[in-house]
């Protein structure tokens, strides 16, 4: 059975991706690489874990001896990498934990792909819009636009980014990228916008907002995204990019009264209760003012394209939300660690 890495699996995007692999692709075995840090949870794939095809590896992308031993196991065809420390309020606090894990540790799996990979080999480097910076009020971030980024998180992308197309220039490794905008979407780790102010709304609790709420944001939904990905590793060109955007550009105001609108409806509570709950605070530094996304290539030359608008995708991953409180409650406890790190421990 041939083999697929995937790296940050237990991860929010990741686990749609490995879900989407494992059950759309039998004829591949899905190895799903993970560190376990706080935004990983097993507990995302419960519905898959007995799956045939799919197998878990506790590990580090950083820790050499552990990943060339599973390079000289499976002899992968492909590795989708997908681990990275994503969340930008804790780039700023602790710059050097998103330099180990997004450079370094990028750098790691490639130069053990370089040295343990058949010629048939990709390796396919998922990425994000924010290494392109910020925008106007016009105009789209398209594959060509030049990188700036302005945070510790987006700086730290932008270099695996360039790694990556490296090893394909210096060395010739089968390389394809693809940025991102903001994924939406069950599972999300709730330090993250969306997630977080579901469940303050649930417990009466301000929801902050930076500024005056005015930053633009396009929203993609995550399975959309996960589609999108599984496109571009099977369809993707050599040493391409592609954008993966869902064309739903909203301010984080708007986006904040319109889901408020939905938890209202959706826990029968009287109309506007939840949006007085709405609490700006102090703007964050390097807090850039709008991202939005060209996703024509990748409809073009791969035929995706996002299948819902945001309303409709918000008012589903509400839905998840309340009705998995069990997965909510073990998150911001913390329980969710502890059962599967006695699975795991080494």
């Amino acid at each position: 059975m041939k083999t697929i890495f995937i790296t940050g699996g237990a991860g929010f995007i990741g686990s749609h991706v490995v879900r989407r692999f494992v059950l759309q692709h039998p004829e591949f075995r899905i190895v799903n690489i993970d560190k376990l840090t706080y935004a990983g949870n097993l507990a995302n794939l419960k519905d898959i874990e007995n799956k045939e095809n799919y197998i878990f590896k506790k590990g580090d992308i950083n820790d050499t001896v552990f990943i060339q031993k599973l390079f000289e196991k499976y002899r992968p065809e492909g590795l989708i990498h997908l681990a990275a420390e994503s969340h930008v309020d804790r780039s700023i606090s602790s710059p050097l934990d998103f330099v180990m894990t997004n450079v370094v540790g990028t750098v790691n799996l490639l130069n053990i792909a370089k040295e343990n990979s058949s010629s048939s080999f990709r390796f396919y480097h998922v990425s994000t819009d924010e290494v392109y910076g910020e925008l106007g009020k016009d105009g789209y971030f398209t594959e060509t636009t030049k990188y700036d980024p302005h945070s510790p998180y987006s700086a730290s992308k932008a270099s695996s980014d360039h790694f990556v197309r490296a090893y394909h220039d210096t060395y010739g490794l089968d390389v394809v990228l693809s940025n991102c905008s903001n994924n939406y979407g069950a599972h999300q780790f709730p330090e993250k916008l969306i997630p977080l102010a579901i469940h303050n709304i649930q417990n009466n609790k301000s929801i902050p907002i930076y500024g005056d709420g005015a930053n633009i944001r396009d929203w993609l939904w995550v399975e959309d995204h996960a589609h999108a990905i599984e496109e571009v590793y099977f369809k993707g060109k050599t040493r391409e990019t592609y954008n993966i955007g869902g064309h739903n550009e909203w301010t984080n105001l708007d986006l904040m009264h319109l889901l408020c609108s939905l938890m209202d409806e959706k826990l029968n509570r009287p109309s506007g209760s939840s949006k007085k709950l709405i609490t700006f605070v102090k703007d964050r530094a390097g807090h850039d003012v709008r991202y939005a996304i060209d996703a024509s290539k990748i409809e073009k030359e791969l035929g995706w394209k996002p299948s819902l608008q945001f309303k409709e995708g918000l008012s589903k991953t509400i839905d998840w939300y309340l009705g998995n409180p069990k997965w909510m409650k073990a998150v911001t406890s913390g329980d969710y660690q502890h059962y599967y790190k006695k699975m795991y421990e080494e």
